[in-house]
């Protein structure tokens, strides 16, 4: 799914420039298709964490294997390692398909820890 397909309010259509260039709507984001640069299909993202305080995207959850929602490893992606490709409307992620298919992850019953510094190098 790309975040055209998420764009119900038609926010993008009113953002003069490419989609992402300055300001996107969270709920447009949730859904999008997430790959590596070599075309590997890495899952899509679920959900978007922000820090309340300072108001910043801290990661993005992505979804990775399983179906329906069965069997699927999450991974809590710091934001900043993402990049919104605007040319295929899906986030690339520096990470090869075996390298989450090795990682642990975390189920969506046992969130990890984000005060903890370690979460952010599973990855």
């Amino acid at each position: 799914m790309s975040y055209q397909d998420n764009d119900i309010y038609e926010i993008n259509k009113k953002i003069v420039g490419e989609p992402g260039s300055q300001l996107m709507g969270i709920n447009i984001l949730i859904g999008n298709d997430v790959y590596n640069q070599i075309e590997e299909d890495l899952g899509d993202i679920k959900e978007i964490m922000l820090d309340m305080e300072s108001g910043k995207v801290v990661y993005a959850v992505l979804s990775y294997g399983g179906i329906l929602g069965i069997g699927e490893k999450l991974f809590a992606v710091p934001w900043g390692a993402l990049t919104l490709d605007t040319t295929n409307k899906r986030f690339i992620l520096n990470v090869k398909k075996d390298q989450l298919e090795n990682a642990s992850g975390f189920d969506k019953d046992n969130w990890p820890d984000v005060a903890d510094p370690s979460w952010k190098n599973e990855i």
